[in-house]
């Protein structure tokens, strides 16, 4: 039992550090103040977001984008409460021309009603160029400056861009800002060592043109959530070199980190269902050696107290784990101006492998509810 617990840091010491070097890689996107060219349509799904809209339309009325190159759909997902009449109240209030904001009502055609949402955008958008993000996102000022000027400058159909959460209040805002701190580090370390397979549909761009190339979401529309990666996926697949990564803190944006344990729950059920349908072979290989070294700290824990594995051994899988850990969250820390973040990661350290492990295990059991309905794998 110590050799494979020894393997298994082994290779999760040897992965992290992989995805460190990586991350190294990917350099900062400068913007240079060039006329903007590139016209967007961004699409917006929303189901029952009323509380969450305002700050959304807030920040698009502040966007620094020529309003003449961009459009805005906002998709109504069934939505029982009254978002449609705050879009409509809150866009009149903020300033927002009533050319640039559309209102359509989702087509439910399968089992996703976000993949369905975004397929209904992008038949009735005006412009090339796709971005898709959620209704309770903070969009930055210059977001559509960054990615038209990658965009100028870079030869790409996709480009993956940052995402994080706004709040860090109390212990539970913080530990989720350190789980997405970690997953947006591993998603530009994968990039820099030419391995992408991470990404948020909150902040993710691609042509349409693109999007009709892969046929769209077909062939995982039976998984409800999924719209990025599976997407990410069926791209890298036909055209890896035009799949780029903007790491440019212009372009970041901010959502709310759920506000009670259950609910967050509910999220990782969501997130933790697709992972099965993953064909990125490098990102089922990271699941894996992931979930191996987070379920093996508490086997390895247990086996100490009994005396299978030495006080010392154990006492050092922990010391590399918690220092490779530490590297990668500071530095994506440091990237997105989150700092603050790290005064929770000790205690994180030790509640995130009890909490991933048990996400696993309950999804493959159990349902989940998301925006008011069920769902199974």
């Amino acid at each position: 039992m110590t050799t494979i617990a020894v393997l298994i840091t082994i290779a999760y010491l040897i992965l992290i550090g992989y995805l460190i070097v990586g991350f190294d890689k990917i350099k900062r996107f400068a913007l240079k103040d060039i006329p903007a060219k590139t016209k967007f349509t961004v699409v917006i799904p929303f189901r029952n977001e009323a509380e969450k809209l305002p700050m959304l339309l807030q920040s698009i009325s502040e966007l620094n984008y020529p309003k003449a190159l961009f459009e805005i759909i906002f998709i109504d997902d069934e939505s029982d409460d009254h978002s449609v009449e705050v879009i409509k109240t809150i866009s009149k209030k903020v300033r927002i021309e009533e050319t640039l904001i559309s209102i359509i009502k989702n087509e439910r055609k399968t089992k996703s009603p976000k993949k369905d949402a975004i397929t209904a955008a992008i038949l009735k958008a005006k412009h090339k160029w796709i971005i898709t993000t959620d209704a309770d996102c903070v969009l930055p000022k210059f977001w559509l400056d960054s990615f038209d000027e990658f965009i100028q400058q870079e030869d790409c159909e996709l480009i993956v861009a940052p995402l994080t959460y706004s709040k860090s209040d109390n212990f539970l805002e913080r530990f989720q800002l350190l789980d997405i701190l970690s997953l947006q580090g591993s998603t530009i370390g994968g990039f820099g060592i030419s391995r992408p397979f991470l990404c948020n549909g909150a902040n993710l761009a691609y042509k349409k043109s693109l999007f009709n190339d892969l046929n769209g979401f077909d062939g995982n529309t039976d998984i409800a959530s999924g719209d990025d990666i599976f997407l990410l996926e069926k791209a890298v697949l036909k055209h890896k070199s035009k799949v780029r990564y903007l790491k440019c803190e212009h372009a970041i944006v901010t959502t709310q980190p759920e506000r009670t344990w259950k609910i967050l729950k509910h999220q990782r059920m969501r997130w933790a269902a697709k992972t099965s349908a993953y064909k990125n072979w490098f990102g089922k290989f990271v699941g894996i050696i992931i979930f191996l070294m987070n379920g093996g700290l508490m086997v390895f824990g247990l086996m100490t107290l009994i005396g299978i594995i030495k006080w010392k051994v154990f006492f050092y899988i922990l010391i590399i784990k918690f220092a490779i850990d530490a590297l990668l969250l500071f530095k994506t820390a440091l990237f997105f101006n989150q700092k603050e973040s790290l005064k929770s990661y000790p205690l994180s350290f030790f509640l995130y492998p009890l909490f991933s492990v048990y996400i696993v295990f309950i999804s493959v059991f159990k349902t989940y509810k998301w925006k008011g309905r069920p769902y199974t794998k």
